[in-house]
C-alpha cells in the first residue's frame, strides 16, 4: 500500500497531495482519486505567477466519468505548471506522483501544511471513507 501514497507526501481529504522542497509545495492528486476518475481526458491549470488559496478551487480534471474540481492543499504563487499535461493528461493515470504533477507553488504561510495528512492518515481516512 505505500507505493500507493509515498511517505513524504502530505495529504487532504479532497485526495490532493503536496510534495514539501524548502518553501515550494508541488501538488498532485492521489492514486485514490485517479482511480475513482478513471481515463483522465483533460486537466485545466492556473497559469504561473496565479495565487491558489489554501482549500479553494484552483482547476479541474476530466475523465470519461467526471469534472472534477481541484483544491488546494495550500496558499500560495504558482512558479511552476507542468505544461506537457495540455497534450498527455494520460500521465496522471500512469504516474500521479511523478510525471502526472500538476502545479508547484511558493508557499505564502509553511504552518498551512501542518493541518495535511501523512500518508498513514490518509490511509485511514480512506478506509474510514469506504466504512462509511
Amino acid at each position: 500500500m505505500s507505493t500507493d501514497y509515498p511517505n513524504e507526501l502530505r495529504y487532504t481529504k479532497e485526495h490532493e497531495w503536496a510534495r514539501i522542497e524548502g518553501n515550494r509545495a508541488t501538488i498532485g492528486i492521489t492514486k485514490f482519486a485517479v482511480e475513482s476518475l478513471g481515463d483522465i481526458t483533460q486537466v485545466d491549470l492556473p497559469k504561473e505567477g496565479e495565487e491558489i488559496r489554501k482549500d479553494a478551487v484552483f482547476g479541474s480534471v476530466e475523465s470519461v466519468k467526471a469534472v472534477s474540481d481541484l483544491f488546494a492543499p495550500c496558499t500560495g504563487k504558482v512558479v511552476k505548471v507542468n505544461d506537457p499535461l495540455n497534450d498527455s493528461p494520460e500521465y496522471v493515470n500512469e504516474d500521479c506522483y511523478d510525471e502526472g504533477w500538476m502545479v508547484q507553488v511558493e508557499l505564502k504561510d509553511p504552518k498551512e501544511l501542518d493541518a495535511l495528512m501523512s500518508a498513514a492518515e490518509y490511509q485511514a481516512y480512506l478506509k474510514e471513507q469506504d466504512a462509511g
